[in-house]
């Protein structure tokens, strides 16, 4: 708790008190809704890996988005506003009484600095890349919270009356619905007009193909010209079990390669050839089965993927170029 500047009435007012932590935390919990509402509609264009929630499984986590999903999101903005937005506020109070300027110009300069602070420790926890937009948005998160204080401050300067606690979170619900419905809207319309194109895979010949590709726990899969594969620790469809099973094993040794234009040997393809994405097989003797590695990614960053297991809860294991 920290005391903060002494109001006309004489009194000192705390920067901490409930009605303003519950305003930046409903504040704070709306945005990072509209935040996953904007990243999922981002990524309809994006490859899914031949992944995806399909029948009992998609109503299932839609039931649990939207079971767990209010209570994770008020959780998260509660632990925004105590690690953020408020500290924020509370120094801008103590700033204020030592320096000029307006109280939410401090806040603002302040809470941009605690988020920057915590986006890199995101960085250097998660790993996530400096400049890349979570980064960027965890930076900036607590202006909004800041600014909604700010206003609300303002409006109970000029009206005298306390800060509602029992309808901030209601009306941020509401706001947070209706921002998000906008946003999906406005994706539906984007694929629908062809201004969000849905993915295609990049057409690779045997020639951009021929290389080395590398993955997760050292795995490297040469494919020479002429057919010729060279694998470390790479993951191969087990020899016993059917294709549904998640659990593969990992194979060293030299084998055969070849480009898969129709998707023919892919396990998992049903329906007409058109449907059906390019691939490599690669095969190795005495390791495991045949193995068909999709292409994907794009033209400049081409990926080979394969999805073992159940493709609505399957393990994905990834190659890119090295």
């Amino acid at each position: 708790m920290g005391s903060g500047n002494t109001e006309g009435t004489g009194r000192l007012r705390s920067a901490w008190t409930a009605a303003e932590v519950n305003l930046a935390a409903a504040v704070c919990a709306a945005q990072f809704a509209v935040a996953a509402t904007v990243w999922w509609v981002g990524t309809f264009d994006d490859d899914d890996h031949g992944a995806g929630l399909g029948g009992g499984l998609a109503a299932f986590g839609l039931l649990c988005l939207l079971v767990f999903g209010p209570p994770l999101l008020a959780g998260l903005g509660l632990l925004h506003a105590v690690t953020c937005t408020m500290p924020a506020a509370a120094l801008a109070r103590l700033a204020r009484r030592r320096a000029r300027g307006p109280e939410t110009a401090w806040h603002l300069a302040l809470v941009l600095l605690l988020g920057t602070v915590w986006a890199a420790l995101a960085v250097l926890l998660l790993h996530l890349a400096p400049t890349g937009t979570g980064t960027l948005l965890l930076a900036v998160s607590g202006v909004l919270p800041a600014l909604a204080l700010a206003r609300a401050r303002r409006r109970e300067r000029l009206t005298g009356r306390p800060q509602e606690e029992q309808r901030v979170w209601l009306r941020s619900a509401l706001l947070a619905l209706g921002a998000c419905v906008l946003v999906v809207a406005a994706g539906t319309v984007g694929l629908a007009t062809g201004l969000i194109r849905e993915y295609e895979p990049p057409k690779l010949g045997a020639d951009r193909l021929t290389g080395v590709w590398r993955g997760d726990h050292g795995a490297v899969l040469r494919l020479r010209a002429g057919g010729r594969a060279e694998l470390s620790a790479v993951p191969a469809q087990p020899e016993f079990g059917d294709v549904t099973t998640k659990e593969f094993t990992r194979c060293d040794g030299t084998g055969k390669w070849f480009l898969d234009t129709a998707g023919r040997y892919d396990p998992y393809a049903d329906g007409p050839a058109s449907g059906r994405r390019d691939g490599v097989v690669v095969r190795v003797g005495d390791c495991g089965h045949d193995t068909y590695w999709t292409i994907g990614g794009t033209e400049a960053h081409p990926e080979l993927f394969v999805l073992f297991g159940d493709p609505d809860a399957g393990d994905l294991r990834v190659l890119r170029r090295g």
